[in-house]
């Protein structure tokens, strides 16, 4: 159960202060924060405004009873091979996490979420591969051959809540929170195109369904996993199958599989539909043209936005009665944090009863 203390840090890494810049908002010695922070003090109701106007929170946000989380198991970054997020931004992230997963238990009080399908927990050491595992959760979930055209709403079949951000402007492509007792939830960057989104939201798939404890090879794991899922190994063999993969083919298969080029050439290589040559050629063709970090936005495809949570949120106004002001102030993070987390959302008349969504 969270304390104040507990609360207090939360919102200073949510807003991403030094102890030392907290204690000055507040107006106290950097010593004094820090025993506030450790509960070592018992606030007053003049500390307790003080720090609600710092850290531009509502007062009833250091009332939350809730557990407070550590960081998540896998933080995913924007290139593979890059781990440059600070300690800072992780703990933006997972003030954040935190932050939503208080939001998303009250608003679950007044609906019953029921998942349509089972979200599979396999252990890769048991099936021995990646790829399997991938063949194994498309079986499970009878997904058809071909390309997955609507990868968000697959996931969110499964009892996961995705959820859009920016992560404070931090390099992170998404990252994976599974607190018990509550749905999953995968937060993915809203500033990323959908090609990038696509395989962020197949690798947090990877990691909740192969990984409960982290280990030195998991992001590969996951990365291996999302490209399986995605590109089954035995269909696109057959699609490269007597074709010379080239810049333009990329391109066209990129828009039918909705994967990036640079995906569909690293699978070529794994499968060896391709020669070493062709291949480096065609990557320093994509480097010499700035794709490596940005393909051309002539490709772009439109992003399948999440639906479970913005359903859920507008169930409360339009079906249950809720008053966008009543919904805010359940979030007890204020209007401009709603927004920020949530987005604008009309508010609503109907009564209240108890709504059952099925996802």
């Amino acid at each position: 159960m969270a304390t104040f203390g507990d609360l207090v840090r939360l919102a200073r890494h949510y807003r991403g202060f030094t102890q030392s810049r907290a204690a000055e908002a507040i107006g106290v010695a950097q010593a004094v924060f820090s025993r506030i922070e450790n509960d070592l003090i018992e606030p007053d109701d003049q500390i307790r405004e003080k720090v609600s106007a710092a850290f531009a929170l509502p007062s009833a946000f250091f009332e939350v009873s809730d557990t407070v989380y550590g960081p998540p198991v896998s933080v995913h970054t924007m290139l593979r091979g890059k781990a440059d997020v600070s300690a800072r931004e992780v703990d933006m992230i997972t003030a954040e996490l935190n932050i939503r997963l208080f939001n998303i238990r009250k608003f679950l009080e007044n609906v019953d979420y029921s998942p349509v399908t089972e979200l599979p927990g396999l252990d890769i050491e048991r099936y021995e591969s990646t790829r399997k595992i991938a063949a194994t959760v498309r079986a499970h979930w009878k997904i058809t051959s071909g390309p997955i055209k609507n990868l968000t709403r697959l996931i969110e079949k499964a009892g996961i809540i995705v959820g859009e951000t920016n992560f404070h402007g931090a390099a992170v492509s998404g990252v994976t929170f599974a607190a018990p007792g509550k749905p999953p939830l995968i937060l993915v960057n809203k500033d990323h195109p959908a090609d990038r989104l696509r395989f962020t939201l197949a690798h947090e798939l990877g990691h909740l369904v192969m990984h409960r404890f982290p280990t030195a090879t998991m992001e590969d794991e996951a990365n291996q996993f999302a490209s399986d899922f995605l590109m089954p190994p035995g269909e696109l063999i057959d699609v490269f199958r007597g074709r010379r993969i080239t810049l333009e083919l990329l391109a066209a298969l990129k828009k039918e599989w909705r994967v990036s080029m640079q995906s569909l050439l690293m699978k070529a290589q794994s499968l060896e539909c391709i020669s070493d040559n062709q291949a480096r050629y065609l990557w320093q063709q994509i480097s010499a043209r700035g794709w490596r970090t940005r393909e051309p936005a002539s490709l772009d495809f439109q992003f399948d936005h999440p639906e479970v949570l913005p359903s859920i949120l507008k169930s409360h106004l339009t079906d249950l009665g809720f008053s966008l002001d009543e919904l805010i102030e359940m979030s007890r993070i204020g209007p401009k944090e709603f927004r920020a987390l949530y987005g604008a959302l009309e508010p609503g008349e109907p009564p209240r009863p108890r709504l059952r969504i099925v996802n």
